[in-house]
C-alpha cells in the first residue's frame, strides 16, 4: 500500500505493493550524456528529497549530476535505468524485491535485503540499505495506547474499526487474522495515509489507522505506532538502486555514507519540513548533507 513507485498508478494498472507515484512520466528513453549521472525520483515529497540528497552527495565527489522528478511506476523506473536514461533512484527494499521476485515471502529486513541483492537484474545493483524505513504501520491515539494497546496483537477480535486505503482489506485482512487473530468491526475506506485517514482517527470514526512510518502526522498528533512483532508488514528500508556503470567507486561510497546517516526519524523530519513547514526540497536536502561526512 504505500506511496511506492506504483500506488497511485493502480488505477492505471500497476500495483506492485506499497509506495507510489502520482504520474507515469517515465524515462525519456534518451541516454544520459557521457559522464552525466541522472538521478530519478517518484512524484512524492520523500522520494524527491532522497533524490536531491543523492544528487548532492554525488556532486560532492565531482560528478556531473542532474535530477529528473516524477518518474512514475516502478516498471518505468527500472526500464529507464536499463535504457541508460537514468542512473540512480531511491528505492524501498521490500517493494523492490516483490517487483523483481513475485514469489517472495520474506519480510525481515536482513532477509529482504539479502534476497533483493540476489534478485536484482544484471547491470543494476542496490547499494547499502539505510536504517530509514517508509513502511506501513498501524497507529492508535495515545488514549487507546494508554488503555493497553501497544502491539497489533493487542487489538484482539472485533473490538475496533480500522481506517485505511481501499486495497488494505484485500491485501491484509486475512493476513492480520492469520498472524495475530485480529479482526475489525469495520474496515473503513479512507485514503492512503492522508488527511482523511488522519481525521477519521482523530475524530473517533475509527480507532486504528494505517499510516506510514515517515508520516509527519504521527508525531504531530501524538499517535502511537503499534509494534508488529511477527513482521506482517515487510521491511521497506531506503536503498539506492542504480545502473552499475553509471556511478564510480567514489560515488557509490558517497551514497553508502548517505544511507548510513539516514534514520526513519530523520527522514520523517525532512518530510515534515517540506510538507508542513513549507521549506524547499533543495534546502532541506542541503541541510541534511551538512551532517554527512562525504
Amino acid at each position: 500500500m504505500k506511496r511506492t513507485l506504483a500506488v497511485v498508478v493502480t488505477a492505471a494498472a500497476l500495483v506492485v505493493s506499497a509506495c507510489g507515484s502520482k504520474e507515469d512520466l517515465g524515462g525519456s528513453g534518451q541516454q544520459a550524456a557521457s559522464g552525466e549521472v541522472v538521478v530519478g525520483s517518484a512524484d512524492f515529497t520523500e522520494n524527491k528529497i532522497l533524490a536531491e540528497i543523492y544528487a548532492g552527495a554525488l556532486k560532492a565527489t565531482g560528478a556531473k549530476v542532474t535530477v529528473k522528478s516524477g518518474i512514475g511506476a516502478r516498471e518505468l523506473v527500472v526500464k529507464a535505468l536499463q535504457d541508460k536514461s537514468l542512473g540512480v533512484v531511491p528505492e524501498y527494499s521490500g517493494n523492490l524485491l516483490n517487483y523483481f521476485d513475485k514469489t517472495n515471502t520474506t519480510t525481515e529486513a536482513e532477509e529482504v535485503y539479502t534476497a533483493l541483492k540476489a534478485k536484482t537484474p544484471s547491470g543494476l545493483e542496490v547499494l547499502e540499505k539505510s536504517d530509514a524505513e517508509d513502511k506501513d504501520v498501524l497507529v492508535v491515539t495515545k488514549a487507546t495506547a494508554d488503555g493497553g494497546v501497544k502491539s497489533i496483537a493487542d487489538l484482539g477480535a472485533g473490538k475496533y474499526a480500522l481506517g485505511a486505503a481501499g486495497e488494505w482489506a484485500q491485501r491484509w485482512e486475512a493476513k492480520i487474522e492469520e498472524l495475530y487473530g485480529v479482526t475489525f468491526t469495520e474496515i473503513k475506506t479512507t485514503d492512503a495515509g492522508g488527511p482523511i485517514t488522519v481525521d477519521a482517527l482523530k475524530n473517533g470514526t475509527v480507532q486504528v489507522a494505517n499510516l506510514y512510518t515517515t508520516s509527519a502526522d504521527i508525531k504531530a498528533n501524538d499517535f502511537v505506532e503499534l509494534a508488529d512483532p511477527k513482521t506482517m508488514y515487510p521491511a521497506q528500508n531506503v536503498v539506492p538502486l542504480l545502473r552499475s556503470d553509471a556511478v564510480d567507486a567514489k560515488g557509490k561510497d558517497a551514497l553508502n555514507k548517505v544511507s548510513a546517516a539516514l534514520t526513519t526519524e530523520k527522514l520523517a523530519d525532512l518530510v515534515k519540513r517540506v510538507d508542513v513547514d513549507k521549506e524547499t526540497i533543495a534546502n532541506v536536502a542541503a541541510d541534511f548533507l551538512k551532517s554527512v561526512t562525504l
